[in-house]
């Protein structure tokens, strides 16, 4: 092969490797698919959790409770999210936001409904 392997996108590893149709990483055993994504976060269609399209710069409300780690409150269910961001984040959280009292964090558009 001739071209230079991906960095590893859960650790950024450079040690990556090939093993069939997947990608490897040696350090952190995650396995990835090793043909091209199709479409970014700014190119996919991402729904709150009753189907409406979200776009940048909405207001959302989260529908259920979220335990956070290092809060000893957690965000509450019903708590309005302004001037959301779409991205392409760690697993499933595609939202970037910044809440009031707890500080910027990601969330899962799984978890909101758009106002």
């Amino acid at each position: 092969m001739t071209d230079t392997l991906p960095p590893c996108p859960a650790c950024s590893s450079v040690y990556t490797y090939e093993m069939g149709a997947l990608l490897v990483c040696p350090e952190c055993a995650h396995e990835w698919s090793a043909a091209p994504a199709e479409a970014s976060a700014a190119d996919a269609v991402i729904r709150d959790a009753v189907g409406n399209v979200l776009a940048d710069g909405d207001t959302v409300t989260v529908i259920k409770s979220l335990k956070v780690k290092g809060s000893p409150t957690g965000i509450k269910a019903g708590t309005k999210v302004r001037n959301i961001r779409l991205v392409d984040g760690v697993g499933d959280h595609d939202i970037d936001c910044k809440i009031d009292g707890i500080g910027p964090m990601q969330l899962k558009s799984s978890v909101v409904k758009k106002i």
